[in-house]
């Protein structure tokens, strides 16, 4: 195999074989090792070199650096997850750097903390104002399920036609339907719900 020789700028001034050494076209990251056959006056590839890169290291991807002078480590995180500092909101890491900008590695503990720019703080305020949004949906919900549940009852109860059964059934459920009523939702989230009837 003969062994191309190139000039400053990279270009076969011998024709033959050379070792490249190619990385991304956005983050420079090592990608992989060829062997090319350079003609006179042909050049290597882009986004190649002929510097042979350093060994691996944990925890570092291999890269370019800037000005594409040499190689360097460059702290790799990708497939960690970080939380965004404004939203809470989980970010899968996806390039080689640091973490990214306005982001932690520490979760929130709760949908109502806040970043105090060193810890995640929950505002009790909120909530507590969202337990309560919560409490008062379960209320309407468990409410409305026991409407349907009586309204037949209801119907037989004024037709006069209502079984001893069904009117022991409307009375447990009617006293269901007040407790679930009584309950106080600005207290949640130390609610106790009733049993529904058997």
């Amino acid at each position: 195999m003969t062994k191309a020789t190139l000039n400053k700028s990279g270009i076969a001034t011998v024709a033959g074989d050379v070792t490249i050494y190619s990385y991304a076209i956005g983050t420079r990251e090592y990608m992989e090792t060829a062997v090319e056959y350079l003609a006179v006056g042909v050049g290597i590839p882009a986004n190649s070199c002929t510097e042979k890169p350093p060994e691996p290291k944990p925890g570092f991807a291999i890269c370019r650096t800037a000005n594409l002078v040499e190689w360097e480590y460059v702290a790799d995180h990708r497939g960690e997850t970080v939380y965004s500092n404004e939203t809470g909101e989980s970010v899968i890491v996806s390039l080689p750097g640091d973490y990214p900008d306005g982001t932690t590695t520490l979760a929130p503990a709760t949908p109502y903390d806040k970043w105090n720019g060193s810890e995640w703080v929950t505002d009790t305020e909120a909530q507590h104002a969202g337990s309560v949004e919560a409490a008062e949906q379960q209320q309407a919900a468990l409410l409305a399920e026991a409407q349907t549940t009586i309204s037949l009852w209801q119907t037989e109860l004024q037709l006069g036609i209502i079984s001893d059964e069904d009117k022991t059934s409307l009375i447990a459920w009617m006293k269901y339907i007040k407790a679930v009523q009584a309950v106080d939702s600005s207290k949640a989230p130390d609610i106790s719900w009733p049993d529904k009837p058997e």
